[in-house]
């Protein structure tokens, strides 16, 4: 047993005290693993100590059965004992606790391996939970909880069938937050059994599961990467002399967090995709580490154990604004990058080796060893890990990415709304998450942009190539995950099939690639003159094939396709989709015998009721486990493997056909020698081993009266049936089952040959299936922009100021508002902004009413920047942009309760950010920012920010507001256009109709629009009528005032001046 537990902390809003632990805060997990929880689970119960388990498990002490050892003389130690080197102190006994049956023997030992996992048990055909496990997570997982009866005690379980694994393990990893080990079951040898005292398997924790290091599960998002990521903090391991430090106590620290206050510290990041073999590492600090979890989307986060006794360290605080699932785990012996190799696909490069902080490094070696003990012994090989700072990308802090709904909307966090789901045509699944990393970092690099600019635009002008390419595309499975199944030392001959297929399809691509490119070399100078997509598409395409490498996996793809039977492979799934129907069945007839009716719905899949009548009709007429399997002779199953695929497998397979053709004339010998039984047939079964088997009234007396049966052994018989041993068929049946069992050892040889050539094509592999994504992403964004009409954008960053800063757009639209609209019947108002064009302004000023469209046209250009270097063409009639290295929007309002933040606070907090943080090439959209404090201070700080951002960010700059007075203050201080400055007015209007109704102009025009027209909105949103009349007057009456002590004002000001004047 390890030393030391895993725990898990689950943060949340709703757990404002930090002390407070929850249901299932202890999850069995694995080795020396922590996890604590501090959001409260449903039931608000705690679970099941360690203590209170062993205490269950001691309740009934039964002796165990005597044994007897023997050893032979000359296995033990000979010569004289030394005295100079004395006996090793005896090692105290293991406490096996109570006797139970062998395989709840082995689940209880694994459960205290694997103590904060939730542990399922493969026995037969079925997984299942005992004690604690069963009783907390049964009804959690809506399976009945029986009490088996053993020596020991009722022992409590649970189980379902096999084939509903990643149901189950989807609640459980998924909707529960635990860690899950499954212990499959292992056949003894010979030699094993006699150790064992004959037990027949092993059950042994082949994987842990959690929610960051998904492999293959069925429940995986194939969308979006799978990552989790290790965070390091440096904290000082110097022990300081108790007297030095002035402790009462005396005590020492193992260890000391370095300056855990200073949230500018620097700490190391590193995430891993298991399922991808993506690796990526990044130094940073606490105070960006919340933008960055928002970019990364991490599944859990795993921490060096020593930070749990610094709960009140701010890097929890990060962590618990998103509920971040928490693992705290021992750092252990420190990996230095040169031992990172042999889980590598390739060796890091020295000269990236050597641009790693010391921070990354720490983390990556947190992580790498994270995931290798999970993975329990499973291979590993994963892609060289990337410096983030080496990598030319856009900075979107965390509040913009929410603010402009890259994602998931505000509202309700949905996907369908965002901008992510308004923009992917994508056909693969590896275009989508390709897709949705370009659009959470955006490239900065002016060549990366126009490339993937130029192939969306070829595929603009031809749709036909485009068509072609997606329908290749859609033939490719997603090979990065495949890949990297086979990289896991996992994958089974259907990835196989899957792999040559996606092989099959890159050479398809490539052919009609290269047939673009020729005719684009080809085309003529006249053509060259008016097309300038033939001038550009033999560069982005020859970038693409350069990199795709098709020698290696072509002879793969071949060898796969020569070496695997697919019929073969349906006739497995056959067999297994009848295995699993029987398995349903048999628990439906234990629900219907020891369940009430509702069990039926809560108990089985949901399919199960309504398919259940109609797969038994289509079964034989053997309807339980016992009689599958002992019925379903292994003459009947299946080759995988075609018997071309290699010299020896033919041979074993002629070999095979020679001895079923004895078999054939030896049961029509028998027959004869019986009295002609025409029902005779030859089968084995696992009890009776090679049996005759006559059936039916008829052929029995055929037997009794003319059959020779001196010189057999009858095994079985009944009324209608009878079996008995003929040496002859004991004989041959052996030798039948000895070639099958040659057969399947040859096929796992050639199967382990594939997979070895796989993993030698890792990297090729890896590289053609990036070109792919590439494509998919590019041939979806030529899609998009053909149907909705989108255009090119044109970018500029050659470090001249006055083209790198403007922001010109000609008829832009939203994207998602536009196609929302468009669901609705109804049409986009296209809007200019020429921010940072000459004598337009680099910062314009927006007033105008509510509902006017103010946030929309903020958001809307940030978009647009974020598309166009994205490598995607934006929804507007022309652009031309400078290229931005970070977006920043204050757009909304929103509290922090948990973090004691009001919504003013908030406001200020990401105001002060943007202030501090943004460069002449940043963009930059501010909405009502000091709406949440009074009218007067809420206009003084709305005017220090827009100040700020001319007067000392220089950048480019959206800016809207109902504090109309801010245009005075721009006036008067000089700092519109028209005086020198760099501020432009602009305003949305309300046009009024007959009758007393009105329309939103949301086309914006110079000028300032001092009303507001709030009561507007409030009919709109139906307000009762009663109200708004109140409202009308309060309104009224203070206009009134306002007016009158403007009046007041002047001619106090006229009296003022004119004795002055009389002096002059």
């Amino acid at each position: 047993m390890y030393g030391l537990t895993c725990r898990r902390l689950t943060l949340g809003l709703a757990s404002r005290t930090r002390d407070n632990i929850g249901r299932r805060a202890k999850h069995y997990s694995l080795l020396p693993w922590r996890n604590l929880s501090l959001s409260p689970r449903p039931g608000g119960s705690v679970g099941v100590s360690d203590e209170v388990l062993r205490t269950r498990f001691q309740k009934v002490q039964v002796r165990g059965k005597k044994t007897r050892s023997s050893m032979r003389l000359e296995d033990l130690p000979q010569g004289p004992i030394k005295p100079d080197q004395p006996l090793p102190a005896p090692e105290p006994p293991e406490d096996e606790g109570p006797v139970y049956p062998t395989v709840v023997q082995q689940a209880r030992r694994n459960m205290q391996k694997f103590e904060n996992c939730v542990l399922l048990t493969r026995v037969g055909g079925f997984y299942e939970l005992y004690f604690a496990h069963a009783e907390e997570y049964g009804p959690l997982l809506n399976l009945k909880v029986a009490r088996k009866k053993t020596n020991a005690g009722p022992v409590p379980m649970a189980g379902f069938p096999f084939f509903q694994l990643d149901r189950f393990l989807k609640t459980l990893v998924l909707d529960l937050n635990c860690y899950v080990a499954v212990a499959e079951e292992f056949p003894n040898d010979p030699g094993d059994r006699v150790r064992s005292n004959g037990l027949m398997h092993d059950r042994r924790v082949t994987r842990v599961i959690t929610p960051g290091t998904l492999i293959d599960e069925n429940f995986i998002d194939p969308y979006a990467n799978n990552y989790v990521m290790a965070v390091h903090v440096n904290y000082d391991h110097e022990i300081e002399d108790p007297s030095s430090r002035g402790t009462d106590d005396g005590s020492t620290d193992s260890g000391r967090l370095a300056q855990p206050g200073k949230n500018a510290a620097p700490i190391g990041l590193a995430w891993i995709d298991v399922s991808t073999g993506q690796f990526y590492t990044q130094s940073t600090t606490v105070t960006s580490l919340g933008s960055i979890l928002s970019r990364v989307g991490p599944r859990e986060v795993v921490v060096d154990e020593i930070l749990e006794s610094q709960r009140d360290h701010q890097l929890f605080s990060v962590l618990a604004e998103d509920r971040h699932l928490i693992t705290f785990a021992p750092q252990g012996k420190h990996l230095p990058l040169s031992e990172w190799g042999p889980m590598l696909e390739s060796d890091i490069p020295t000269q990236t080796a050597q641009s790693f902080a010391v921070d990354e490094v720490q983390a990556g070696s947190l992580l790498l060893q994270y995931v290798r003990d999970r993975l329990q012994g499973l291979s590993m090989k994963l892609q060289p890990p990337q410096r983030y700072e080496n990598m030319s990308v856009m900075a979107i802090d965390k509040s913009t990415m929410r603010a402009l709904e890259i994602k998931q909307t505000i509202r309700d966090g949905a996907f369908r709304g965002g901008l992510l789901h308004a923009v992917r045509r994508t056909v693969t699944k590896g275009g989508a998450r390709l897709l949705n990393a370009w659009l959470s970092a955006p490239s900065t690099n002016l060549e990366t942009i126009k490339s993937r600019h130029d192939l969306v635009e070829y595929f603009v002008q031809y749709p036909d190539l485009r068509d072609d390419v997606v329908l290749l595309l859609r033939r490719s499975h997603d090979s990065q995950r495949l890949v990297q199944k086979f990289a896991l030392g996992r994958g089974d001959p259907d990835d196989l099939i899957a792999l040559a297929n996606t092989i099959r399809a890159t050479q398809d691509i490539v052919v009609l690639l290269e047939s673009a490119r020729n005719c684009g070399n080809n085309t003529t100078p006249e053509l060259e003159s008016n097309s300038p997509s033939a001038l550009s598409s033999p560069t982005c395409f020859t970038s693409l094939l350069s990199r795709i490498q098709l020698e290696e996996p072509s002879k793969l793809a071949d060898r796969i396709k020569t070496s695997i039977d697919e019929e073969g492979l349906v006739q497995q799934h056959q067999a297994e989709d009848s295995e699993a129907s029987q398995l349903m069945t048999l628990a439906e007839d234990v629900v219907a015998a020891e369940g009430a009716h509702e069990d039926t719905a809560s108990v089985l899949p949901k399919s199960s009721t309504t398919a259940a009548a109609k797969r038994k009709r289509q079964q034989s007429a053997s309807n339980s486990i016992r009689d599958y399997y002992s019925g379903a002779s292994d003459e009947n199953a299946p080759f995988v493997m075609k018997p071309e695929a290699s010299t020896a497998l033919r041979a074993l397979h002629d070999e095979l056909a020679s001895l079923l053709r004895e078999k054939e004339t030896l049961a029509e010998t028998l027959r004869e020698r019986f009295g002609g039984a025409a029902s005779l047939t030859l089968r084995w079964t696992p009890n009776l081993g090679h049996v005759c088997h006559v059936k039916g009234a008829r052929d029995l007396r055929k037997l009794a009266d003319g059959g020779d049966m001196s010189t057999v052994n009858t095994v079985s018989s009944s009324r209608s049936t009878r079996a008995f041993h003929v040496p002859e068929w004991t004989r041959l049946g052996q030798r039948l089952r000895q070639a099958r069992f040659e057969i399947g050892a040859e096929e796992q040889r050639l199967f382990a040959a594939l997979r070895a050539r796989v993993v030698a094509n890792l990297v090729k592999l890896r590289r053609n299936a990036q070109v792919l994504d590439e494509l998919d992403v590019g041939a979806s964004s030529a899609r998009l922009a053909a149907e909705l009409g989108w255009t090119r954008p044109t970018l500029h960053d050659d470090g001249t100021a006055g083209e790198t800063s403007q922001h010109v757009v000609i008829g832009g639209r939203h994207p998602t508002v536009e196609g929302g609209l468009r669901e609705q019947g109804r049409s986009f108002t296209k809007n200019d902004c020429l921010v940072g064009a000459a004598g337009a302004g680099r910062l314009w000023l927006i007033t105008g009413p509510n509902m006017g469209g103010k946030s929309t046209y903020l958001r809307q250009n940030a978009l647009l920047s974020i598309l166009a270097q994205a490598g995607c063409y934006v929804p507007a009639d022309h652009a031309a942009l400078g290229v931005v290295d970070a977006v920043f929007s204050r757009v909304g309002s929103a509290d922090n309760l948990y973090a004691d933040q009001s919504t003013f606070m908030v406001e200020m907090l990401e105001t002060a950010r943007i202030l501090r943080a943004a460069t002449p090439r940043s963009l930059v959209v501010m909405d009502e920012v000091g709406r949440g404090t009074t009218p007067e201070d809420g206009a003084a700080v709305a005017f220090a920010a827009l100040h700020h951002l001319v007067t000392v960010n220089r950048c480019r700059a959206l800016f809207a507001t109902h504090f109309h007075g801010l245009a005075d203050l721009v006036a008067a201080r000089g700092m519109q256009v028209a005086q020198g400055g760099a501020v432009e007015v602009y305003c949305t209007d309300v046009e009024e109709a007959r009758g007393g109704g009105f329309v939103y102009v949301h086309k914006l025009r110079k000028g300032i629009n001092r009303q507001s027209h709030a009561l507007k909105v409030a009919r709109l949103a139906n307000m009762p009528e009663a109200a708004i009349v109140v409202a009308r007057e309060v309104l009224e009456k203070d206009s009134h005032n306002h007016e009158a002590n403007r009046a007041a004002s002047s001619q106090n000001d006229t009296h003022t001046t004119r004795p002055s004047a009389s002096v002059g």
